[in-house]
């Protein structure tokens, strides 16, 4: 919902054609989100009560969905409330029951264990109603959910005895997957694998991070899979190919070298003007000095007339 007239409206374009299905959709939705908005407040005041709570922020959240693979079929749905960041109540879809993640959360497992009415209508929420609209709006927004966009790859190191990191960027849609090998093997030890993250514009990033080789490093490779992509993506574990931002101890030394050589050859420049000058003064003196000589011994020993 918005602003003020609290209405539920459509963040993409494509799901504008949803009321070629259901007209009163989003009056529709609307009306659903005030009802959860009510039933959340009842529900987190009896959780405070059950905490023993009287003040401070907390937070109820309720996670109903479902999943459909368009390639198999098969459909999953899932259930489920949490308290303050942590499970609370769990549906089991195999048996039909809850199950009760916190002590606190028995009552209410056994209350709706016997509420046969919103079991029934649960499954049939999650069986069919969910995936028949998530099918729908897969079908509205085809050409830009089906779309697979590749990523860019990287090779990544902060200093040379960090970690190296394998890191896509740009790709769509956020099913993927990034692992490192060894001789065409997963590694799963001395790996840290990164959580898929969104990007500003939509697409998604993943990350990889390899603890440093002790063995030859051309046995090693980073793989991206992308889903709809029949083709991996295999980047070589090449130091030539990482990129980092540290600053090779060495490299200053090249400037430093440089700069005195500039320094020095300044230095004898200054000193090779000061002492032309002085040369210059010195000859000056020289010759003004056997000048007055000339005119000393023209004066002592005049030329006969």
């Amino acid at each position: 919902m918005e602003g003020l007239c609290r209405s539920n409206v459509p963040k993409q374009d494509w799901m504008n054609r949803v009321t070629e299905d259901k007209a009163d959709y989003w009056e529709w939705e609307t009306e659903r989100a005030v009802f959860y908005q009510q039933l959340f407040k009842v529900r987190l005041d009896t959780l405070k009560r059950r905490f023993n709570q009287t003040g401070g922020v907390h937070i109820y959240q309720m996670m109903v969905g479902c999943e459909w693979d368009d390639e198999t079929g098969d459909v999953n749905g899932y259930f489920q409330d949490g308290y303050d960041g942590e499970d609370f109540l769990v549906l089991d879809m195999k048996t039909w029951t809850y199950i009760a993640a916190q002590q606190q959360a028995v009552v209410t497992k056994q209350r709706w264990d016997n509420n046969q009415a919103q079991l029934e209508y649960l499954k049939n929420y999650l069986t069919q109603i969910c995936p028949d609209w998530l099918k729908k709006y897969v079908n509205y927004g085809r050409s830009s959910l089906m779309r697979t966009d590749l990523p860019t790859v990287s090779l990544l190191q902060k200093t040379p005895s960090s970690r190296v990191t394998c890191h896509a960027t740009g790709f769509y849609p956020n099913s993927a997957m990034m692992f490192w090998r060894k001789d065409g093997e997963e590694l799963h030890e001395d790996v840290d694998k990164g959580e898929i993250l969104p990007n500003h514009d939509g697409s998604f990033q993943i990350s990889a991070d390899l603890q440093l080789p002790s063995d030859d490093w051309g046995k090693y490779d980073c793989v991206f899979q992308l889903s709809g992509v029949k083709e991996d993506i295999v980047t070589k574990l090449d130091k030539r190919e990482i990129k980092t931002n540290s600053v090779n101890p060495m490299n200053p030394v090249i400037p430093i070298i440089a700069i005195i050589a500039i320094i020095a050859a300044l230095v004898l420049v200054g000193l090779a003007v000061i002492g032309y000058k002085k040369y210059r003064g010195r000859k000056s003196t020289c010759e003004t000095s056997s000048e007055n000589s000339s005119e000393l011994a023209e004066k002592l020993n005049p030329e006969p007339k």
